[in-house]
């Protein structure tokens, strides 16, 4: 079921359609969590602390944790489309 989630997800050109597609998808919940989530690990890609982070987002260490092991493992895709997002290189 994931694969074919993953093979949905890849196949949408734009980010307009894929904006629509997750709005169709998530509740407004679903989406305010995968937002806050994916702001969570631009925060720490940019290096703001992890209780600056807490605080700005009013979230728990905990999440801001799961994120950073996110971004630290060798192989995270995140880590790689947070630098393609901010114009930064190293595939």
């Amino acid at each position: 079921m994931l694969t074919a989630l993953a093979e949905a997800l890849a196949s949408i050109g734009s980010a307009g359609a894929m904006e629509r597609f997750l709005q169709e998808l998530l509740t407004s919940d679903e989406l305010r969590d995968v937002t806050l989530r994916w702001q969570l690990l631009g925060l720490l890609s940019q290096g703001l602390t992890q209780r600056k982070i807490a605080d700005e987002l009013k979230i728990s260490l905990c999440k801001i944790t799961r994120g950073s092991r996110i971004l630290k493992a060798q192989d995270s895709v995140c880590a790689r489309m947070l630098k393609r997002q901010h114009g930064q290189h190293g595939d």
